[in-house]
């Protein structure tokens, strides 16, 4: 019988009391109404989850997948009862060893880690980064009341918690649903999609949670006048922007201001372009850091949409605002020399991406628009031009790099790519104040879909390289059949039936034996064995010794020649006909037989005609270009003026020497010779595409830019 924290077994009643009993009613109650509105959650989410995996169903690519995600579905509807017993379970648990809280004695604590070791699995890694993102979103979003539940659970136990010890806490939460999804016979990406929807039904309604349970508690007296929340995150989220506030005061050297002194330098020439409009009387005032970052902050609410088509002059639109602030108080407004550095640098860093051809013209409109949050995290923070592992700096670059593989389409606003770079936009205008932590949980968010997204496209490549290769040994091998045969009848007069049997039948034969086993088996000389006596048989005069002796050969060859039919599964009607053919032809002369015709034309399968290669010397430049493509690399061809087409290099074929193109999805678009290539590079329409992390491209390209400006003072 399973303890409910209500019921006691007999037999245990007076032996081994019940921790529960230790607990105060009111923890009781709080946790009674966690669990109904946790059941609430659990349900919903898999009345949904039926639907989500039917529909991955119906989209399915191949006949597995759709294999996977009906038997979820089914493993789910047969499981839900257990699942959800088993979760409430968990939550009992955890409440029971709260009496054991802070004493060092937890009985549960989260495997939600994060510190996998070098070797984990891919899919361990997936499933910490969906965890890490989810926990992290909970408390970003509310860890106020977290904190404040975590604090009145300590104190009615007069013992010191942590979120991390509260069961109700986002990582105990995703414990206890890990726990209750081990019975689940599913691989992961199931398992990813039951945490999306884990995410999206039950732990979104997480202020709802802790706000009834907080009420509980302080309806009993415990911490009413609780004023601020003391959750780790939040507080550690607050002392760090405190601490970036006041980087651009610290000494050279700390938090990347050495790098920035360095910038500073050669951004002398370029000062004096963000300045009030006024007449040169007025008194100037810098305007403080926290002030800049008000006014940023007001201008980051009036980015325009990607499709409107003036350009949002970030200069010119903070000029305009510092005069109208200069007019109102009487005083010239201007920026601080620093501050200013920094505006113009970020400026040119954007100048620089909206002429980048590595970005798509479709994304450098919505990548500009975070142009203001860049710029106010680089005022908070100097080493995002000197830390290439800045969180802000790093989800420009997987953007960039995302995508770089993208086509244009006229459809691209509905683009799962577009749409998910468009909601990282949006939450970067919408809610980014001071606090960086923001751009950290970006990140985490962008990575595991663009991780997802690469695992898909990587396996598709693959299937591509194979079939690619698959292509190239069949062509091979259609080869050899056709030398084979040209050995044997060029120049030969033979019964036109046998021709026409050797070139449309038995060559069928001889591809699927030299693709199965090769050139050098024995399947292979048995099946050329058997060509050359059945030339052999209709070769031969009667009244010779070995015309004579050909009944006692046929068996063997009839034999022979049906088994290689019946091997390559050939029309049961045209072999009954072929062989009563062939008894005619071996009960007459071979010189007295109709239809004998002699081979003149070479042997050839049908096959897709090749376009002409460009006969261009080893040493052509163009051609050089060609043969330094490294796998992976990405390229454009341009079609004609209004059409492009992005792809990678993701095989080179040998020994036919064919480079084979993919797009971003993994589905081959293209295939070339090296000439071909050599060829469109000449003409201008071909150009390879710089792969390199974008924010480092533009910072490089600015420094060389502002070292030649001031050379020519």
């Amino acid at each position: 019988m399973h303890n409910d924290g209500k019921v006691v077994p007999i037999n245990k009643a007076h032996t081994t009391p019940s921790p529960l009993a230790r607990l105060p009613v009111v923890l009781l109650q709080v946790r009674d109404k966690a669990a109904q509105q946790l059941q609430q959650g659990l349900q919903e989410l898999f009345d949904n989850a039926d639907d989500t995996l039917f529909e991955m169903a119906d989209k399915a690519r191949n006949s597995i997948d759709h294999h996977i995600f009906f038997e979820a579905m089914r493993d789910l509807r047969l499981k839900r009862k257990n699942f959800e017993r088993v979760f409430v379970e968990q939550l009992f648990e955890a409440f029971a060893d709260l009496s054991h809280a802070g004493q060092g004695e937890l009985q549960l604590v989260p495997v939600v880690s994060y510190d996998l070791d070098v070797g984990a699995s891919k899919d361990d890694l997936e499933k910490a980064v969906a965890l890490k993102v989810m926990v992290d979103r909970v408390h970003h979003r509310d860890g106020l009341a977290l904190g404040q539940l975590t604090t009145r659970l300590g104190a009615l136990l007069g013992n010191r918690l942590n979120d991390w010890e509260n069961p109700l806490g986002p990582a105990l939460l995703c414990e206890f649903f890990l726990r209750a999804g081990r019975s689940l016979g599913v691989e992961i990406r199931v398992k990813l999609i039951m945490l999306k929807l884990f995410e999206k039904y039950v732990l979104s309604d997480a202020d709802r949670l802790y706000g009834e349970a907080n009420q509980l508690l302080v309806a009993t007296g415990v911490l009413p006048g609780l004023k601020a929340a003391p959750s780790r995150r939040p507080v550690a989220r607050q002392a760090r922007s405190e601490a970036l506030l006041s980087a651009v005061d610290q000494p050279v050297g700390e938090n990347g201001q050495e790098a920035f002194t360095t910038l500073q330098a050669l951004l002398v020439t370029v000062r004096g372009s963000v300045a009030p409009i006024l007449e040169a009387s007025a008194e100037p005032q810098p305007i403080a850091t926290r002030d800049l970052l008000r006014l940023l902050s007001h201008l980051q609410q009036y980015v325009p949409e990607p499709d409107v088509e003036d350009d949002f002059d970030l200069r010119n639109q903070l000029e305009q605002l510092l005069t109208r602030v200069s007019v109102k108080s009487g005083k010239s407004r201007v920026v601080e020399e620093a501050d200013e550095d920094v505006i113009n640098l970020i400026a040119l860093l954007f100048e620089f991406i909206r002429n980048d051809r590595s970005v798509p013209d479709a994304f450098k409109a919505l990548i500009a628009r975070l142009q203001i949050p860049l710029l106010k995290v680089a005022v908070l923070d100097k080493s995002l031009f000197s830390r290439a592992s800045h969180p802000a700096r790093r989800l420009l670059n997987e953007i960039a790099a995302a995508v770089m593989g993208w086509s244009p389409q006229h459809d691209y606003p509905r683009d799962n790519l577009y749409v998910r770079i468009e909601q990282v936009v949006q939450c970067l205008l919408g809610e980014f104040v001071e606090d960086p932590a923001i751009f950290s949980q970006l990140l985490a968010q962008f990575s595991a879909f663009t991780a997802d997204e690469r695992q898909r496209s990587e396996l598709l490549e693959q299937h591509t390289r194979n079939a690619e290769e698959a292509r190239v040994r069949t062509e091979a091998a259609r080869q050899r059949v056709a030398d084979a045969l040209d050995r044997r009848l060029l120049g030969k007069v033979l019964p036109r039936t046998v021709v026409q049997f050797l070139q449309q039948a038995w060559s069928q034969v001889l591809l699927l034996v030299s693709l199965k086993y090769g050139e050098q088996s024995l399947q292979w000389q048995a099946a050329l064995r058997t060509m050359d006596e059945l030339i052999w048989s209709v070769s031969l005069q009667q009244d010779t010794e070995a015309g004579r002796h050909l009944l006692e050969q046929l068996p063997g060859l009839l034999k022979a020649l049906r088994e290689g039919l019946t091997g390559f599964a050939f029309d049961p009607f045209s072999t009954r006909e072929f062989f009563v053919q062939l008894q005619a032809l071996h009960l007459q002369a071979p010189e007295g037989a109709d239809g004998l015709i002699e081979v003149r034309e070479p042997f050839v399968f049908n096959a897709a005609p090749q376009e002409p290669v460009p006969d261009l010397p080893d040493n052509d430049p163009d051609l050089l270009n060609v043969h330094q493509l490294r796998l992976g690399s990405w390229v454009v061809f341009q079609q004609d003026q209004a059409n492009s087409l992005r792809c990678k290099l993701a095989a080179i074929i040998e020994p036919a020497n064919r480079f084979i193109f993919v797009s971003r999805t993994g589905l081959k678009v293209l295939e070339q010779s090296a000439g071909q290539l050599a060829q469109a590079f000449k003409q201008g329409a071909l150009y390879t595409l710089d792969d390199g992390p974008l924010f480092e491209r533009a910072l490089a390209a600015v420094t060389g830019k502002l070292r030649q400006l001031n050379r020519g003072k």
